[in-house]
């Protein structure tokens, strides 16, 4: 394990750094050096920072939208009164193994303005006049992508959630119903404060996996239309693999993702810092410290 680490992830970091100090295509002799001149260009690339912004919004949508609504739905599967949960969990769980790549190419068949069923549903029963363009449009591109993402990974925080909630004892919720307690009381009081430290090791995963979804935009809109929906692995495989039709510069390119890793390392830093405060309070309180 440690050669395969050694060989598959530490060299090629290694050799990522070297290659952002060079101006270089990838093919001709690896020569010209110029020191921090990539991440100098990156500073004052606007589609750069373009990148940045949309692989954030997606990281958070996944965070702010995700996170609640497996949280609640996780609370439902849980709960005793609840028919066929394994059923449920299963149905929920299965974007999750079906391959991204294929997910993306489906939904852009499903989504398309001409004969798309989505289109064809909502002209049909008149709830629009025209064809809407879904990944097309520089206004629905971003947040149909958002949606699409969210639903692939839905199953995986649900997972998460699940096994935090098998973990608070029945016990408490027998003795809060009788003293008279409500679902949502026992949501606020009971559910929420033993599954906060877990919350935030679940949003930080949620994070790392979102901010990457290279597979699913490239399928989808490649980044388009008009860069609305590029994020940082796109702006990155344009730059190394010519796919604009200039000339490759994997240099760029090797700045890019040590910068963009910079900031997500930096981020991921903030939410440990978060999550340990967290628990000591916790634990000060008398709460169940994980």
């Amino acid at each position: 394990m440690l050669i395969c680490f050694l060989i598959f992830t530490l060299w090629p970091i290694v050799g990522i750094l070297q290659y952002s100090f060079y101006d270089w295509d990838g093919f001709s002799p690896r020569d010209n050096f110029i020191g921090f001149g990539n991440y100098k260009e990156l500073l004052i690339d606007p589609y750069f920072w373009n990148a940045v912004r949309n692989a954030m919004i997606l990281a958070f949508s996944h965070i702010f939208i995700e996170i609640p609504i497996t949280l609640l739905f996780g609370v439902l599967l849980t709960r005793a009164y609840v028919r066929a949960k394994s059923v449920f969990r299963m149905l929920l769980f299965f974007p999750v193994v079906t391959t991204t790549a294929v997910v993306g190419i489906i939904f852009t068949i499903i989504l398309n303005p001409v004969g798309g069923p989505i289109s064809e549903i909502l002209l049909q029963s008149k709830l629009i006049g025209s064809p809407i363009n879904f990944l097309g449009s520089n206004d629905l591109a971003l947040s149909t992508l958002i949606s699409v993402s969210i639903w692939k990974h839905f199953g995986i925080s649900l997972i998460y959630w699940t096994a935090a909630l098998q973990t608070i004892p029945n016990e408490l919720y027998e003795a809060s119903r009788m003293d008279g307690s409500n679902s949502f009381q026992e949501l606020l009081y009971i559910t929420i404060p033993l599954v906060l430290p877990y919350g935030v090791i679940i949003m930080l995963l949620t994070f790392t996996h979102a901010i990457n979804p290279f597979d699913l935009v490239q399928t989808l809109t490649a980044g388009g239309p008009n860069f609305t929906t590029d994020v940082v692995d796109t702006y990155i495989y344009r730059n190394a693999f010519n796919s604009s039709g200039s000339i490759p510069r994997h240099g760029l390119a090797s700045a890019a993702g040590v910068s963009f890793s910079l900031i997500v390392i930096i981020m991921t830093i903030v939410g440990v810092l978060i999550r340990n405060y967290t628990v000591k309070k916790d634990s000060a309180t008398g709460g169940i410290s994980r």
